[in-house]
């Protein structure tokens, strides 16, 4: 069966990511493309690397354009998502890139977002561990899917096996990410211009305001089959000069007892059948051109004992993993096709 596909968003660096790896999806037909500001103009003019898709002009994204296709993907900004939700019922599967379906808690979107709250859709996360089981039996048969905020999921996947296994203590987490841009969008923004970002590291929604930190610990919480509350994490996000991926260095304190191979067991046990999550070998660690245009998330873990905490690092391309690559993994899940077609693990290099 040929799935007809609609792409909302799809001049924006996270619409074109999902445009490149569904056009390389034997099951999918991209029928139709939308844009806001951009309407009326060749996707290509946008989207210079697609070139299969060249035959394709950018309509207005409204609901009556969306509507009538087996598979809409939306990749809007926060906050504009709902308004088309709402009214795109009647399509069989919706997957939104945005932050609009991925909040449980009212109050918690209402602190970090503002506006309208939407109800939560199935998280699409398929590694991340869920009361004991794997979030991919969720979206197995799902028909709306929220795909993750790109630096939640980073660090939702580095510490969710150590919080199940309770060898970790989730209570004082911190997470230092060092953020390529294209993680804030296309729009134009002063502090994300070449000359701004060339030569520096500039830290970014620091003390607690980053809009993905209600989404780490409503993660980390369903991992332990605890409540937000019981989750604290200092997150720091730091921007650096490279267009693409994340690396993320997350600690938490070592519950008294667990041993050393307890802990990696914990990791090795959630990730040991994985395709697209893997823990290195003891002593290795990651770098973000290791994963560069894959759907890998590659993890490497130490025990400090001197400290009493285990760090994990953690790389993702944003673009893929983080965000466009979770979203058609999902969709494969959903639709009972190949959780692995079109997504690869293997990146590019140099």
């Amino acid at each position: 069966m040929t799935y007809s596909v609609a792409v909302s968003g799809a001049s924006g660096y996270a619409g074109g990511e999902i445009l490149r790896l569904l056009a390389a999806h034997p099951d999918m037909e991209i029928r139709t493309v939308t844009a806001h500001s951009n309407a009326g103009q060749p996707l290509v003019d946008h989207q210079p690397h697609l070139r299969s898709l060249a035959h394709l002009t950018l309509q207005d994204t409204t609901p009556e354009i969306l509507a009538g296709h087996d598979i809409v993907f939306l990749a809007l900004p926060h906050g504009q998502s709902g308004q088309y939700t709402d009214a795109l019922g009647d399509v069989p599967l919706v997957i939104d890139a945005g932050a609009d379906h991925r909040l449980t808690s009212a109050s918690a979107w209402d602190a970090f977002y503002g506006g309208d709250f939407h109800e939560p859709w199935t998280y699409g996360v398929p590694e991340l561990l869920v009361d004991g089981v794997k979030q991919r039996e969720h979206l197995r048969g799902a028909t709306r899917i929220a795909a993750p905020g790109c630096n939640a999921s980073t660090v939702s996947l580095s510490l969710a096996p150590g919080v199940a296994a309770g060898v970790i203590d989730p209570s004082d987490i911190v997470s230092v990410l060092a953020v390529g841009p294209s993680g804030a969008g296309k729009s134009l923004k002063t502090n994300l211009l070449g000359s701004e970002i060339l030569g520096t590291a500039n830290p970014y929604a620091v003390g607690g305001t980053h809009r993905h930190i209600p989404e780490i610990r409503q993660a980390l919480a369903a991992a332990s089959g605890t409540e937000p509350d019981g989750i604290r994490i200092s997150f720091t996000p730091v921007l650096v000069p490279m267009s693409r991926g994340i690396l993320a260095t997350s600690t938490a304190p070592i519950v008294d007892g667990a041993t050393d191979a307890q802990i990696r067991d914990a990791w090795q046990s959630a990730y040991g059948d994985e395709t697209f999550v893997q823990l290195l070998p003891e002593g290795r660690f990651p770098r973000t051109a290791d994963v560069l245009g894959a759907n890998t998330a590659l993890i490497g873990l130490a025990i400090d004992r001197a400290a009493n905490r285990v760090t994990v690092v953690t790389a993702v391309d944003n673009l893929v993993k983080g965000t466009a690559g979770a979203a058609v993994q999902s969709m494969n899940i959903a639709l009972g096709l190949p959780e692995a077609r079109a997504l690869s693990v293997n990146g590019v290099a140099p």
